[in-house]
């Protein structure tokens, strides 16, 4: 065998053992018992100490200098630069360190979950603390000398910078705050009125999974306090929630999980195992996840197919017509949780962890002082005052798990899916009439077939120009807002 060869089937190892700590990350969300919490800190910090070892192995490093670049295909040529890229940054990080971060964050999370049931931020500060000190020593390891939070950024979104992020989210926010204080100078759309039955809810959203294309032949859906994927090629899991009250909370978390879940399913086949066969980056990522739960989940015609399933659903729930069921839907009102805000104030709140995140790696924000900064931050861009910690600084599980630098590839992926809607609109001329019937096929066999189906084949910036025809800017994102809630709200 070739020292390509070799690498390869190391590479092909390495990745159904990260498939099988991301399966202890799943159950841990959604089954595992409380009192096991220890224990799975412990398993996951093994789990992390053996991919470390594979990741940083030095024939890895032997391998990759052996290799002719020159004589690989394309193909090969990008599983050549993603495992090269994971050795690079995986060799700079002790094994020692990457077993306390995986151990540290395990116990973190539950502690999350404990506080933030409890509303009470001072018992989760000093791990959190913890993790933040784990977290800017990988940090520093990994820069060698630049900036911290640029380094943590190459995990979700290679080639991009804080600097980068903060000149687009920076075009984004005065656009949305103007929005946004139009919008809520009219009068609010009506509510629905429940309450909404569990079982019903339930129900609905696996017909929702299934009209977007999620394959439950190879996955599932389950429940967790925080909504996720997991998972890749053929076994990608779901989850989602329930709010008696809000059943849109059900229906939009499962089909934006749905997104996430269909660009794992739609690699291509020959990618599986490999260092192709995952999503490119977070912001990628996001961008389909965010069509398929707005642009296209949220649309006039969609929502009108989606008002008759609810009306066989529930019955009536106050609602006389599906224009206003589209107000509905797309109702900008005030609150807390980022996960449940409209397109018009979402980035808002993930412009807020963006800077307060830099501000924590930095140093120039203390975690002592972060309850009070999140506050006055969210009372100044909001207008409001956060009423309890589950509703502000502990609403989020990222921090909790050492994810620093994930948050803005929330926006950026608002921003991808800006353009590629704008592409996709122009690719299917009459994806209205085909939504209105429930249809998602040609969107999502569009998106499936410039985009999804490569993996990681190309750069984040490259895969989104290559399906969408232009380069990555927040226009068509901010047209597309102006447009629909314009026209919802008459402005």
């Amino acid at each position: 065998m070739s020292a390509f060869d070799d690498l390869l089937a190391h590479d092909h190892t390495t990745q159904a053992l990260g498939q099988v700590a991301g399966r202890l990350g799943w159950d841990q969300e959604t089954m595992m018992p409380r009192g096991a919490a220890a224990q799975r800190g412990e398993e996951m910090a093994a789990m992390e100490s053996v991919l470390h070892a594979r990741r940083t192995d030095p024939k890895v490093g032997d391998w990759l200098a052996a290799i002719d670049a020159g004589g690989l295909d394309a193909i090969d040529a990008a599983k050549l630069r993603e495992i090269k890229r994971s050795y690079d940054r995986a060799s700079k990080v002790p094994a020692e360190l990457a077993a306390r971060i995986a151990r540290v964050t395990s116990m973190a999370q539950g502690k999350w979950a404990e506080a933030r049931e409890a509303d009470d931020y001072a018992a989760f500060a000093p791990v959190l603390a913890e993790v933040i000190a784990l977290k800017r020593e990988e940090g520093a390891a990994l820069a060698n000398g630049g900036g911290i939070y640029d380094a943590m950024l190459e995990d979700y979104e290679p080639g991009t910078t804080g600097a980068d992020l903060e000149a687009m989210f920076g075009a984004l926010r005065p656009a949305l705050t103007e929005l946004r204080a139009a919008i809520l100078d009219k009068p609010a759309p009506a509510e629905v009125q429940g309450p909404f039955d569990e079982r019903a809810q339930l129900q609905l959203s696996t017909v929702l999974a299934k009209t977007f294309g999620y394959d439950l032949g190879h996955g599932r859906i389950d429940k967790a306090v925080h909504p996720f994927s997991s998972g890749s090629g053929n076994d990608v899991r779901i989850t989602t929630r329930t709010n008696p009250d809000d059943p849109f909370n059900c229906f939009y978390s499962t089909i934006h999980e749905v997104g996430h879940a269909c660009y794992e399913q739609n690699i291509d086949d020959a990618y599986l195992l490999s260092p192709l066969g995952r999503g490119v980056s977070m912001g990628v990522h996001e961008s389909q996840s965010r069509i398929y739960e707005n642009q296209l989940g949220r649309s006039r015609a969609f929502t009108g197919w989606l008002y008759g399933q609810m009306r066989d659903a529930f019955g009536d729930f106050g609602i006389a017509d599906e224009d206003a069921f589209y107000a509905a839907v797309n109702r900008v009102s005030n609150g807390y949780i980022r996960t449940e805000a409209d397109e018009v104030q979402y980035n808002l709140h993930v412009l807020l962890r963006f800077d307060l995140e830099r501000a924590l790696m930095s140093g120039d924000l203390d975690v002592g002082d972060l309850e009070a900064a999140w506050n006055d931050r969210f009372e100044a861009d909001f207008g409001y005052a956060v009423d309890k910690p589950s509703n502000g600084v502990l609403q989020d599980v990222h921090w909790s798990v050492g994810l620093f630098g994930y948050f803005p590839t929330y926006s950026l992926g608002n921003v991808y899916a800006g353009c590629l809607h704008e592409a996709l609109r122009a690719a299917v001329p009459d994806l209205d009439a085909q939504l209105a019937q429930g249809d998602t096929a040609a969107a999502t066999g569009w998106l499936r077939d410039n985009l999804q189906v490569h993996g990681s084949l190309y750069e984040p910036r490259e895969m989104i120009e290559r399906a969408s025809g232009r380069a990555p800017g927040p226009e068509p994102l901010l047209a597309y807002l102006k447009d629909k809630f314009g026209g919802i709200y008459g402005l």
